[in-house]
């Protein structure tokens, strides 16, 4: 099997898209005041969303190397950060909320695994690696446990990595899929020590 063609990810058609935005839209009830053609631009662009309290976060996904906050309860919909330094479409973010800090994860097909500071707008820290990072989690396991920050990150080589950020510290690697690792979640329980991942091979 080619690992290669393996990497392309499986496209929703843009009927499914709109239906799931217009989904959110409905639940939401969010005054958005854009553009006529506001459907066809999260057609081509947005592939998730994240809420932070009253925040909602976008990210593009393949088409654009940037992702954005907005404030969804505001009748404007007001942006509040554009967070630029990707190469490459980003395809998961996290948040971290912890000693009094915000954070964001992100991970990108520029095969680099970032943190960025939400006040400052800033990026505090980088990651190359040799394979496209997937899936990123922040771990409360490391946090509650050690007072590390660690983020948790999956990538297309098949591995699945912890990486403290703020010592630039690779600490663990988990190898047992024999195809690249597309998501990964902590448990909501015993302080999320437990990892659920999946792959491309289909397990």
């Amino acid at each position: 099997m080619n690992t290669q063609n393996n990497e392309k990810q499986p496209a929703l058609s843009e009927e499914e898209i709109q239906l799931i935005v217009h989904h959110w839209i409905r639940i939401l009830n969010i005054k958005l005041g854009w553009i006529h053609e506001f459907d066809k631009y999260v057609v081509n662009y947005v592939m998730f969303v994240l809420f932070l309290f009253h925040l909602l976060i976008v990210k593009h996904l393949f088409v654009a190397n940037t992702f954005f906050i907005l404030d969804a309860f505001l009748s404007s919909s007001k942006l509040c950060n554009t967070f630029i330094g990707h190469t490459g479409g980003v395809y998961d973010i996290d948040i971290s909320t912890r000693d009094n800090s915000q954070l964001i994860c992100s991970v990108s097909s520029d095969k680099t695994v970032r943190v960025w500071d939400i006040n400052s707008n800033k990026q505090i820290q980088s990651n190359g690696h040799s394979a496209f990072a997937h899936g990123t989690k922040f771990s409360s396991y490391y946090y509650h446990n050690h007072r590390q920050n660690v983020i948790c990150f999956s990538l297309y080589d098949k591995t699945i990595r912890f990486w403290d950020f703020e010592n630039n510290k690779q600490l663990q690697i988990f190898n047992g899929h024999t195809n690249g690792v597309c998501g990964i979640e902590f448990s909501s329980f015993s302080s999320g020590r437990y990892l659920c991942s999946g792959s491309y091979d289909k397990t």
